[in-house]
């Protein structure tokens, strides 16, 4: 049990018991319990699988790799109309998440199996591009980032997207959004001006590396 959901559980001003049991679903199921985008995340083998988000009207457990589960009882939702890999559930109370006990149980072990046998999402390559889950996820959890992010160009949100992506790593992508957070709610893409001397704005021409040392 990770202390930082802890703290998180003892601050949270809603949906307290709902996270305690789905908490104890998650960690019965044998997922790693770790503290990411401000939130409680369960992992395998270094793998995000699940994690838990609260909102106003409802909490949610979201399986980062959702689309490959069978979803039999048909109780997943997608965060978006182009999201191709995350699905959810939706929970407004407690006995809902008491009543879908073995269904979540279910869920959790097939994700996990998901995770041993090495599934991969097959991406569809469109226009209509999902977001890498680590930023999907940060985007959820900080709406003035979201607001920024959706109000760059799509040329601009793909380059994001594409040098997240690139790292093999949960945590480097992680760092890397978290490096550029501050770039993005300043409304500025990965390759903009943020110096103000470069001579092709808004791109980047490299001005700001002959700035003479004091």
């Amino acid at each position: 049990m990770n202390p930082k959901v802890d703290d998180f559980i003892s601050e949270a001003k809603k949906w307290q018991a709902e996270i305690k049991q789905l908490r104890t679903l998650l960690l019965d199921g044998g997922l790693t319990e770790e503290f990411k985008w401000r939130t409680p995340c369960y992992s395998f083998q270094g793998n995000n699988v699940v994690i838990i988000g609260c909102f106003k009207n409802y909490c949610t457990l979201s399986f980062v790799k959702g689309a490959l589960l069978q979803d039999s009882h048909k109780v997943l939702s997608k965060p978006g109309e182009n999201s191709q890999a995350v699905r959810f559930f939706k929970f407004t109370n407690l006995e809902e998440i008491t009543e879908q006990k073995p269904t979540i149980k279910a869920y959790i072990y097939e994700a996990i199996e998901i995770e041993k046998a090495g599934l991969k999402v097959p991406f569809k390559n469109n226009t209509e591009l999902e977001w890498v889950a680590e930023l999907q996820m940060a985007l959820d959890k900080n709406p003035a980032l979201k607001t920024a992010f959706n109000a760059l160009t799509p040329g601009r949100q793909r380059a994001y997207n594409l040098y997240f992506s690139e790292a093999k790593q949960s945590k480097t992508r992680e760092t890397r959004i978290e490096k550029y957070t501050q770039r993005i709610l300043d409304r500025k893409g990965i390759n903009d001006c943020i110096c103000g001397l470069s001579k092709k704005m808004p791109g980047c021409d490299g001005s700001h590396k002959f700035i003479p040392k004091a």
